[in-house]
């Protein structure tokens, strides 16, 4: 089978390797399509600080069954989607339901090879079910549970004004899985086409270029308050120090982004606040699901999300354009 291989920073390769076999209790996945993330491109560029090369990339995928257990829910050619955080069951942060947060946490396409590849074997109870939705909209499933995760740890109420840092898709996640529950949420990034697309395709209003004044657009849109949720999708060390000033009096802020740095911040004005600081860390079979609806329902724009495609031999030549800014990438779909 084809695989995708980043053998180092700024190098991929196309390798040949065997079909793999699935042990005890895996399912053999047929890939189909691979969304490229921020994280990608940050293993690309050598900067991701949980990672060791080579690796194969990609983590956000989904394929059709080619075998599985005896005695599976799953059916051989049955659309599936993986959610590709494995979580070892057994400790503190699996015995208090945060599979998330694993002690041992293996992340498929980070610690361990991906989902560019042909074929992949996968831990049954990490395979489900993507029927009633496109082989494409599958494969947008986990970078959308993410910003649901987030929304949901946070608590976002209905009313409540809510600040996502960071309009890429991540933070349009954020964005969108705030907004359904009920929070009047402001975007601020530095690229007209994200922020067009929050206006057009999330229906936020307050979508806001990053500028010299923002910090006083802000404080005027809010009465001077500031923001009650404040979520940081912006992978840049300032950006999540900055974000401490828009928190409101009582607030909270979630830093989805992480980065291999130190973050510092006022104690004075955060403990005056206070504020509760929060980190998001992937997302649970719940958010899974929770997208997986809000998909089928209609609610989520992944038509206008999809915005490049490439099919996985060509992925080479094209993820370096995709890096760049001028390409207007959003969400970058390969094609196994």
């Amino acid at each position: 089978m084809d695989v995708v291989v980043c053998v180092e920073p700024g190098t991929l390769v196309i390798e040949r390797r065997p079909v793999p076999e699935p042990a005890p209790g895996e399912v053999l996945v047929r890939v189909r399509r691979v969304g490229m993330c921020g994280t990608d491109m940050h293993i690309f560029r050598g900067v991701q600080p949980y990672l060791s090369y080579p690796r194969v990339m990609g983590h956000e995928f989904s394929g059709e069954v080619v075998t599985s257990p005896a005695g599976s829910h799953l059916s051989p050619g049955e659309p599936v989607y993986v959610v590709p955080y494995l979580s070892c069951g057994t400790c503190s942060a699996c015995r208090k339901q945060r599979p998330n947060c694993c002690m041992r946490l293996a992340v498929l396409g980070v610690h361990r090879d991906g989902g560019l590849a042909q074929f992949v074997c996968v831990p049954e109870a990490f395979v489900f079910s993507a029927r009633g939705i496109s082989l494409d909209q599958a494969a947008m499933i986990e970078f959308l549970a993410i910003g649901a995760h987030a929304a949901r740890r946070a608590d976002v109420r209905p009313g409540q004004r809510v600040l996502v840092s960071g309009g890429g898709p991540i933070g349009i996640a954020c964005a969108l899985f705030a907004k359904l529950r009920g929070g009047e949420v402001a975007v601020v990034d530095s690229r007209p086409e994200r922020l067009a697309l929050c206006r057009e395709e999330l229906g936020i209003e307050n979508a806001l270029a990053l500028s010299d004044d923002v910090h006083s657009q802000l404080l005027s849109l809010t009465d001077g308050d500031m923001f009650d949720v404040v979520f940081d999708a912006t992978g840049n060390a300032q950006a999540m120090e900055n974000g401490f000033r828009y928190i409101a009096h009582g607030g909270t802020y979630v830093l989805v982004s992480v980065v291999s740095a130190d973050i510092k911040f006022s104690d004075p004005e955060f403990h005056k606040r206070e504020a509760t600081l929060m980190g998001s860390r992937n997302a649970t079979a719940e958010d899974f699901d929770l997208v997986l609806q809000s998909i089928r329902a209609g609610r989520v724009p992944t038509a206008a999300l999809g915005t490049h495609r490439a099919p996985m031999l060509e992925l080479p030549a094209m993820l370096p354009q995709w890096l760049d800014p001028a390409a207007k990438v959003i969400k970058a779909m390969v094609e196994c």
